[in-house]
């Protein structure tokens, strides 16, 4: 039921080519499902036969008939398998009308319709409606947020206005694994953390759902925001993947696939929603400029440069911690005057690997480099305060799900996962 109502969802919003390639998925699955039974031992019986040929022939009818344009009607799924009406009566056509009663016969009193009690009742979206998620490189937690931060714009302007995460930490220190879990649930893999030398060994599955997919599902939107995504001749371009060859190269502006976690999910490039939605960094301002143009979840990831890795900038110019701290002070102030952020939005301040200055004292005792930090910014929370409890990327996930009545994904699911979204329920500032 759980596939019913996402598919149902996302194909509202299908048209011209989109939508052919969902029928054309549609036949192709069928076909295969109807050559499986007949090819087993005791091949499809009678009934089976049947319905699978009727099955076929309504789908091609399907692609004879596809419209051009969504539908306007929504379709709600029914919550029982008994209320679904058979594919004899769906391919039978208009049912004759029913004869007309006898005077004498008094018309029988309308049962009361049926309400299941045991699927509960789906939870409500909470009040934050547009979130917004920062990637960034770390340099430490004491560079970030402590008393000789290297982040002087992050710690000294936005951390008052602010609630921090002061116990964030991530999976590891390279981005993949800590991003396939922020938009996914799932673990690090040794080829995760070596940066998918080989690129099939980190592809997922269309069995492997993301957040963008849930979110589709629930009729929200989302747009991912890449810094420097060209294509090979140095031109914008949407949904970058990495190269197989070479699936470490960067592109002029900077782009790394390492920093887009949703190329390597074939739900999201199978049916184009990564082409649609994976857009060059410079879109973000246009969308930023009507409540109704920012999507409802945005994941914003700079160049390897301003994401805060050192010796990825040129020469003369900001690098590391600083880099990062420019940016900040350039994009954040942007979000935070949009009338999305305004009126519901919660921007968050992560990061999503690790890229420490060595210590100046080896022989110091060294800090745990996954130990992160996040802030979290909000007109629904109240400024300065701080929350102690363990968050993960895994956190991330659960909590952006939690805010819009979804279910946790893979790890995210996890029974010592911690979520910040009660916070915004609550109506505090956290611990």
């Amino acid at each position: 039921m759980k596939l019913l109502q996402k598919a149902t969802a996302a194909a509202a919003s299908l048209t011209g080519k989109r939508f052919s390639l969902l029928v054309a998925s549609s036949l192709v699955a069928t076909s295969g499902i109807v050559a499986v039974g007949m090819s087993g031992s005791g091949g499809l019986s009678p009934m089976e036969a049947a319905a699978a040929r009727a099955l076929m022939e309504e789908e091609a009818a399907v692609v004879a008939s596809a419209p051009t344009t969504a539908p306007e009607e929504s379709f709600e799924p029914t919550s029982s398998p008994e209320a679904t009406p058979s594919a004899e009566a769906a391919s039978s056509g208009p049912l004759p009308a029913p004869a007309a009663a006898p005077a004498a016969t008094p018309a029988p009193e309308p049962e009361a319709p049926v309400v299941p009690s045991s699927e509960p009742e789906a939870p409500e979206a909470g009040p934050v409606k547009h979130v917004f998620l920062v990637s960034l490189a770390s340099p430490g937690y004491e560079a970030a947020f402590g008393a000789t931060s290297q982040m002087p714009y992050l710690s000294g302007e936005l951390r008052p206005q602010g609630v921090l995460l002061t116990n964030y930490s991530l999976l590891d220190s390279a981005p993949l694994p800590n991003s396939f879990a922020a938009v996914s649930g799932q673990p690090p893999t040794e080829a995760s953390k070596a940066g998918c030398p080989e690129v099939e060994a980190c592809l997922y599955d269309v069995e492997t759902l993301t957040l963008a997919d849930q979110l589709v599902g629930g009729r929200y939107s989302w747009h991912g925001y890449f810094e420097g995504m060209t294509d090979s001749e140095g031109k914008p371009d949407n949904c970058v993947q990495p190269d197989p060859a070479a699936p470490g190269a960067e592109t002029a502006g900077g782009y790394s696939p390492s920093l887009n976690p949703f190329v390597f999910f074939h739900t999201l490039l199978d049916l184009g929603d990564c082409n649609e939605n994976d857009v060059p960094f410079d879109e973000l301002a246009g969308d930023l400029k009507k409540a109704d143009a920012t999507a409802n979840f945005s994941y914003l990831s700079p160049n390897l440069c301003n994401a805060g890795f050192r010796g990825k900038c040129p020469a003369g110019t900001p690098d590391g911690a600083a880099a990062a701290d420019a940016f900040l002070a350039k994009v954040v102030p942007e979000i935070l005057a949009s009338p999305a952020y305004k009126a519901d939005g919660l921007v968050i301040v992560s990061f999503g690997a690790a890229d420490p200055a060595p210590l100046a004292d080896p022989a110091a005792a060294p800090e745990d480099p996954k130990k992160v930090g996040a802030l979290l910014l909000s007109p629904l929370l109240a400024p300065g305060g701080a929350d102690a409890a363990q968050y993960t990327p895994y956190s991330l996930l659960r909590s952006i799900e939690d805010l819009f009545a979804l279910e946790a994904l893979g790890k995210a699911g996890g029974a010592k996962v911690h979520s910040f979204a009660p916070a915004f329920t609550a109506g505090n500032g956290g611990d």
